[in-house]
């Protein structure tokens, strides 16, 4: 209770403070009042009000005495630190709608993109490859660098606060294009030289996506010379790593030695074990992070809460025959020796590669979601084994196909993991979240193609399903899990807590009845029990409702250089 009589005496002394400097009490712009407060620290929850002045919190405590603009009783909500995604992939759907409404309807105020892939830096001829690329969405890409993408959000008007790793996949695609090769000396020096630029602009640090061509081709020693020039500026290294399934430990592994060897942090992106065979694997996984974490080596991890992935057809494809982007591989795909092949290595148990298709099980338990061609799009929300028997086909044959057919990966939801995991993962102490989705709404341009449930109730199902009705964690470390640890992995300054002095970044939701409402079959539906949401101290979720404001900010890694 030290910590609650700590942060209410402030309150109190802030008051006294400024009785005693003005004839009249101050006035605030908004004032919370009555709420229970679980302030991101994982101390205990206590009644209390808590004062904003523009984008601060100006005080916490009994704030009776005082006036504001606006007042809101919170009675019956918790009130908390706004929640930060750590795996975003909101790049393009924040350029259709800034008001992230999927996401912002359960406390999202901060969106952390870069997996592998970042919105820059860009050359010309990655500009073109956007724009050929781009599907339901369309849009001009106004930008080269990642901070210029970042600024172009804020400048155009997004609810929720952004940030960025620079993406080791981006950085050898604009200096080697896709070909699978080791860099030479002058194209490591490049990108090494791109990474200073990036996080002198910002990036939070160097995020990779090791499952996918070209950053398969990338070798432990390239992605540690790139991490050296992270740590100059104090970043962190994230990775989806090589293998979340057979390899899964050797992959850690990895992880562990580019984390040592640059000495920097590193997370490792949701942390799974992928395919039945693997299951059992959380408790040498569990292990190894706790004898690196004991021998000074910073390691977290995130995950999304459910059993299933999402990804491209891709992910069931060996990556020797998607080198050099879509259009080789697609020309691959047509040669019938090739195509022979592929079927047979997409059959085939590997320790070279990561196979979702196996991982999976049965094309039963894939789902296909995201199709760029209008005249596939009747196929949305199909399973792979579905489609397959639809044209008379093995599911490798329509997977290829498909991939053909579409001019793209084609989004699949993947069933990989346990729920016994999932429940277990939520429990370790060094575990935040992130939806690995886009946000979106259930209109407009959106309605084109479907989602995983994780893009509208990663976050809710966390406090619904995992802490009120299961008890997994009790609701502080679940906040605390949500807010001020990953802002402090980020090295994110005065966000993350509810502290005077922090951006006042707060949602307040009701504990008893914060439901996730998406499901596999019916995923476009708002989670319910977020009722207001403030990012930098607008309200911008009102009664549930967008208030229209977009008061969304970048925010910048702890290396950034304004200019």
């Amino acid at each position: 209770m030290k910590r609650n009589f700590f942060t209410l005496s402030l309150g109190f002394l802030i008051v006294i403070f400024f009785s005693s400097c003005h004839s009249e009490l101050p006035k605030y712009d908004i004032i919370i009042k009555n709420g229970s407060i679980v302030d991101g620290t994982n101390s205990p929850a206590f009644q209390g009000d808590i004062a904003i002045i523009a984008d601060t919190i100006a005080a916490i405590g009994a704030l009776d005495k005082f006036v504001a603009d606006t007042i809101i009783d919170a009675s019956g909500l918790t009130v908390s630190p706004g929640f930060i995604n750590m795996l975003s992939w909101s790049t393009e759907s924040l350029i259709e709608d800034g008001r992230s409404m999927s996401e912002l309807k359960q406390g999202i105020t901060l969106q952390v993109f870069g997996e592998g892939w970042s919105m820059g830096p860009l050359n010309d001829k990655m500009k073109e490859e956007i724009k050929k690329g781009q599907g339901d969405i369309k849009y001009d890409v106004e930008w080269t660098s990642l901070r210029e993408y970042l600024e172009f959000l804020q400048n155009k008007g997004v609810t929720p606060n952004v940030a960025s790793f620079v993406g080791a996949t981006t950085l050898r695609i604009y200096t080697m294009g896709y070909e699978n090769k080791a860099p030479s000396a002058d194209e490591m020096n490049t990108m090494k030289k791109l990474v200073k630029e990036a996080m002198e602009d910002g990036a939070l640090g160097v995020g990779s996506s090791l499952i996918y061509a070209p950053a398969f081709y990338s070798s432990t020693d390239e992605l540690i010379e790139l991490c050296k020039v992270v740590s100059e500026y104090d970043g962190m290294y994230i990775s989806h790593m090589r293998s979340e399934g057979n390899n899964l430990l050797e992959s850690l592994d990895e992880l562990i030695t580019i984390a040592k060897e640059a000495n920097l942090p590193a997370e490792v992106y949701h942390l799974k074990m992928a395919g039945k065979a693997n299951w059992n694997k959380f408790d040498a996984v569990v292990k190894k992070i706790d004898s690196a974490r004991n021998a000074g080596i910073k390691i977290t991890t995130d995950m999304y809460t459910y059993v299933a992935g999402a990804t491209g057809l891709d992910a069931s494809m060996p990556p020797w025959v998607q080198e050099g982007g879509y259009d080789e591989w697609a020309n691959r795909l047509k040669d019938s020796a090739i195509r022979k092949k592929v079927i047979e290595e997409m059959k085939t148990e590997s320790e070279d590669w990561e196979n979702l298709m196996l991982g999976a099980g049965t094309a039963d338990n894939m789902l296909l979601v995201g199709f760029k061609n209008d005249s596939l799009k009747y196929l949305t929300g199909k399973s792979l084994k579905e489609v397959a028997e639809m044209r008379g086909k093995s599911p490798e044959e329509t997977a290829i196909d498909l991939v053909l057919e579409d001019g793209s990966r084609v989004g699949t939801v993947y069933f990989l993991m346990s729920e016994e995991n999932v429940k277990k993962q939520i429990a370790l102490p060094y575990m935040s979240f992130g939806s690995d989705a886009e946000s979106s709404a259930p209109e407009g341009v959106f309605l084109k193609s479907s989602t995983h449930p994780r893009a509208y109730g990663n976050f809710a199902r966390l406090l619904g399903k995992y802490v009120r009705e299961e008890k997994i964690i009790p609701i502080e470390e679940a906040v605390h899990k949500l807010s001020l640890m990953p802002a402090r992995n980020l090295k994110i300054q005065k966000r993350g807590a509810l502290k005077v002095g922090y951006y006042a970044d707060i949602v307040l939701f009701d504990a008893e009845t914060i439901t996730d409402q998406a499901s596999f079959e019916d995923p476009m539906q708002y989670s319910t029990g977020v009722e207001h949401v403030f990012v930098n101290g607008v309200q911008v979720l009102k009664d549930g409702k967008h208030t229209g404001k977009f008061s969304g900010r970048v925010v910048y890694g702890p290396g950034f250089r304004s200019k």
